[in-house]
């Protein structure tokens, strides 16, 4: 999952153009872009049209639904579970314990609709709200049908009243620098994929192939995207380059011809087991984006 790609759900003509957009992963979005009086509409324009044009994209295809204070979930879930969506992204969640209650919506929803029990999988949004932020350490409680965490600024931010999420150079202030933090470390407890949030310039081309290149650096797996025209920039900066790939399959064979040992060297430098491990995910993202 490298890019991912927010598409409003009431809307088939962005839809379409979500669908041709070449990203890894289109979130059809039932909340933050679609107004309250057009919710029922967006339920009906999503479920109807992933259920008549589902095979015109290769993307996976997730679902934004409304959060669980809202009281509006279960009528999203109702909705759009029937045309079996490859997942539910679940905003300001709180703990891992709000991925545990949608488990269990899901659940009821799957077999009413005569689907594989946890075929519906659940990235979750941790840092929309302050005790979100706070809770990063409960999802080392691993949910079977997590597969990806993110993180958000514009929420948090409403959230604990900050009038910007960045400085006068751009960069992101500490409460919003500790959010992304939390998010990788989360990520990598439970071994799912870290993904990082949106960046709302999608005109500024030059800031997000940056932020993309940071976020790539740091840990991340891949980014969230606003507009089609983002999408070729996140992926290029998510997909492994050759040589690093040619790295880190020498760090591998390194470690299998000699018995799979503690250290290797390898052309005068020292690997160890932690060298193996970053190796043996960059060849796992690779595999992913097909090279």
């Amino acid at each position: 999952m490298r890019s991912l790609l927010f598409v409003p759900g009431d809307s088939e003509k962005k839809l379409e153009k979500g669908f041709q957009s070449g990203a890894d992963v289109v979130i059809v979005d039932l909340e933050d872009s679609v107004a309250p009086a057009n919710k029922a509409a967006a339920r009906a324009v999503t479920a109807g049209f992933i259920a008549a044009r589902r095979k015109e994209t290769a993307a996976k295809l997730y679902i934004r639904v409304n959060d669980l204070s809202t009281g509006l979930t279960d009528d999203d879930l109702a909705a759009v579970v029937g045309v079996a969506p490859d997942g539910i992204m679940l905003p300001k969640a709180n703990s891992s314990m709000d991925a545990t209650h949608l488990s269990a919506k899901l659940r009821v929803h799957e077999a009413q609709q005569g689907l594989t029990d946890g075929a519906t999988k659940i990235i979750a949004i941790m840092t929309e709200t302050a005790i979100g932020a706070l809770a990063a350490p409960t999802w080392r409680d691993a949910n079977p049908r997590l597969e990806g965490l993110t993180w958000g600024a514009e929420d948090l931010s409403a959230s604990i009243g900050a009038r910007a999420t960045r400085d006068d150079r751009g960069r992101y202030t500490d409460v919003f620098r500790f959010a992304r933090t939390m998010t990788i470390l989360a990520a990598s407890t439970s071994e799912v994929a870290a993904i990082d949030t949106v960046f709302v310039n999608f005109r500024d081309t030059d800031g997000l192939r940056t932020e993309c290149d940071e976020a790539e650096r740091d840990g991340f797996t891949g980014k969230m995207a606003i507009h089609p025209a983002q999408v070729p920039i996140i992926n290029e900066a998510f997909t492994p380059s050759a040589e690093a790939v040619a790295r880190s399959q020498a760090v591998v064979e390194a470690f299998r011809s000699a018995g799979n040992p503690g250290v290797v060297g390898i052309e005068g430098k020292m690997y160890d087991r932690p060298h193996l491990r970053l190796a043996e995910r960059l060849l796992m993202r690779a595999k992913a984006a097909g090279i």
